[in-house]
């Protein structure tokens, strides 16, 4: 890659990872891994509503060529309706920040709550025809069910199925105004204290990826036992704690070899192998293919 073309890519075009889930119905979702910002577009018509989360880093989505912006920050979420207007989604992701969103035709949507419409603010007789625009907070129970969504790593095959099982558990949270909804479903995790503590173990192992801590150095330096280090990173993240640093190394080299800016050994060494041989080992087992060969079929 020449400088002229490393100086246009402070700001790259992204994607969304695409789930159909059913007619009227689809969730997106976005990491960007990068150290640019990545701008992902999207066509949504009139007749759907949007949710977004970020569950790390911030973005924003703009509208009418510019003239209007909603921020997202991490941790909280939007949801935009306009009975009026199409919404396409224009979204400007920075760095090192996630997305998860679903959209759902306002006509599927209404029918889950068609028996009590005037529980959801916006389904009511005097604001069905209205804009709706309104930001929260995630709640830690609602942090739980979308990282494991960002984190699937079942069998593709029922992916579909697993996803919208947890969008509807996640619309649950989402429009539960009981306080207790921010009780975490694992037994582990009582309160948002312990959540944090998690998310600090998961940027701990990412900062630090090439020579990770041992586990018991990792609950020692968040205060966490164990055995809540364990079984709570596996409930929210849905992996062990390797287990994701593993798939989050491979991701990393994957980007690198794609930017053509390194060769397989440098690769290697910034993600934490001293062979050569054993991170070609690794990268085939995780994408069934050499990196070389990876890099061939990509350019």
């Amino acid at each position: 890659m020449n400088l002229e073309n490393k100086a246009m890519k402070s700001i790259a075009q992204g994607t969304f990872d695409e789930t159909f889930l059913e007619d009227g119905f689809f969730v997106l979702t976005s990491q960007n891994e990068t150290d640019v910002v990545e701008v992902i577009e999207r066509e949504i018509d009139s007749s759907f509503i949007q949710f977004h989360f970020c569950t790390r880093g911030s973005g924003a989505f703009i509208f009418n060529q510019g003239s209007y912006t909603l921020n997202i920050k991490e941790e909280t979420s939007l949801l935009l309706y306009n009975p009026q207007r199409d919404l396409p989604i224009h979204l400007e992701l920075q760095p090192n920040s996630w997305l998860v969103s679903f959209v759902i035709s306002i006509k599927k949507f209404h029918g889950l709550f068609s028996r009590d419409a005037n529980y959801i603010t916006f389904l009511t007789d005097d604001n069905k025809d209205k804009k709706y625009y309104t930001d929260g907070k995630i709640s830690p129970s609602m942090a739980v069910v979308l990282n494991q969504l960002i984190s699937f790593n079942l069998h593709a095959f029922i992916k579909p199925l697993y996803f919208k099982g947890k969008v509807y558990e996640l619309l649950s949270l989402y429009f539960n105004r009981n306080e207790e909804a921010d009780i975490e479903q694992c037994p582990f995790l009582v309160d948002e204290e312990n959540v944090a503590k998690l998310k600090k173990a998961k940027d701990i192992i990412i900062a630090n990826m090439a020579e990770p801590p041992t586990l018991q150095e990792l609950s020692e330096t968040i205060g966490l036992s164990l055995k809540k280090l364990k079984e709570g990173f596996k409930q929210i993240y849905g992996d062990t704690v390797y287990g994701f640093l593993f798939d989050y190394k491979m991701e990393v080299a994957r980007k690198l070899l794609e930017s053509d800016d390194y060769n397989v050994n440098e690769v290697a060494l910034k993600v934490g192998y001293s062979t050569a041989s054993h991170f070609i080992a690794a990268f085939k087992k995780k994408f069934g293919t050499t990196p070389k060969k990876y890099i061939t079929a990509s350019s």
